[in-house]
């Protein structure tokens, strides 16, 4: 235990940690050891949380960015991100044994895509350059006729130089809402007669863990996130609380805590992105209990998520 005592609350995002799609990949992933043993191999780190991605690698779990690193023959499983049509044809083509952990909200958008593409129509993607997600879905747009376009601000949305008249838009699931709602305003403005999605891409999800921060921060003076660097959506959470004028920081888990900075703080909050397991959460919470915290039990307009999805048949059968 540490000489520092803190005298603060603990106040508890809900929902935090987990989502459906994550503990879908990770649970496919773990099955596919169980059956056929390793090794496994990967495209693209399952899931983007460090733990969970070293406890896969000491199962004999192979992640790579090649598929031409997979000997034939052998395992392969996408990753929850997606991956691009040309992935696909050049994994059957090595006689590869194939699982898919894409999140199905990620084959939503892709199934979008997809659709756009053989119509000839325009598509504005809204996302983050060089996220795998993205790399994903751009890659399903094939039309020789048309184009698909990635925008990350409002000033790409000024320097877009659309002439089809037949135009949509997509979006990565793992955003800020409010600030994707602003570049949504502003590409509705350029293009009126834009094609929008029935349903926000951005994943339930994501959506859940931003509205629950957003619920507590007017009570702290601190929020720590549990997540990764690579974590799109736990960035947007750190993002969320520094908009609102709250410190915040992003951990992997409680080894990245430093009480010195905590010691002034009275009211913390704490949460986790959609890719940080519940380990890691109770380690930071009893790690700060043991150094004087306390939880705090203030009243939430707490979501339930009972959303699950289901493992390929073709594993859950074996």
């Amino acid at each position: 235990m540490s000489n520092i005592f803190l005298n603060t609350r603990l106040i508890l995002a809900t929902p935090r940690g987990f989502c459906a799609g994550v503990e879908r990949a990770v649970d496919i992933v773990n099955k596919a050891i169980d059956v056929f043993g390793s090794p496994v191999y990967v495209k693209h780190e399952v899931v983007h949380n460090k733990y969970v991605i070293e406890d896969l690698e000491r199962r004999g779990v192979h992640f790579i960015e090649d598929i031409k690193e997979v000997p034939e023959n052998s395992i392969l499983i996408y990753s929850a991100h997606g991956v691009s049509i040309q992935i696909k044809d050049e994994a059957e083509k090595r006689n590869l044994k194939i699982f898919d952990a894409t999140c199905p909200l990620v084959t939503k958008v892709h199934i979008e895509v997809h659709k756009y593409s053989k119509t000839d129509t325009d598509v504005v993607l809204i996302g983050h350059k060089g996220h795998p997600e993205i790399e994903g879905t751009m890659g399903q747009y094939r039309s020789p006729n048309a184009k698909i376009h990635l925008v990350e601000t409002l000033d790409d949305i000024d320097k877009l130089k659309i002439i089809n008249k037949e135009i949509a838009y997509v979006t990565q699931t793992t955003l800020s809402i409010d600030d994707t709602k602003n570049i949504i305003m502003r590409l509705l403005k350029k293009y009126p007669h834009i094609q929008s999605p029935a349903k926000s891409d951005i994943c339930y999800a994501t959506q859940n863990r931003q509205d629950a921060v957003k619920s507590i921060l007017k009570h702290c003076d601190y929020l720590l996130v549990i997540g990764s660097i690579n974590s799109s959506n736990s960035r947007r959470l750190v993002e969320l609380a520094l908009k609102n004028n709250i410190n915040s920081k992003l951990i992997d888990n409680k080894k990245d805590i430093n009480l010195q900075e905590l010691k002034d703080k009275r009211n913390i909050g704490i949460t986790a992105g959609a890719s940080a397991p519940q380990i890691l959460l109770d380690g930071v919470i009893n790690y700060l209990i043991q150094n004087g915290a306390v939880l705090d039990d203030i009243k939430q307009d707490v979501i339930i998520e009972d959303i699950t999805f289901s493992m390929p048949k073709e594993l859950r059968d074996l």
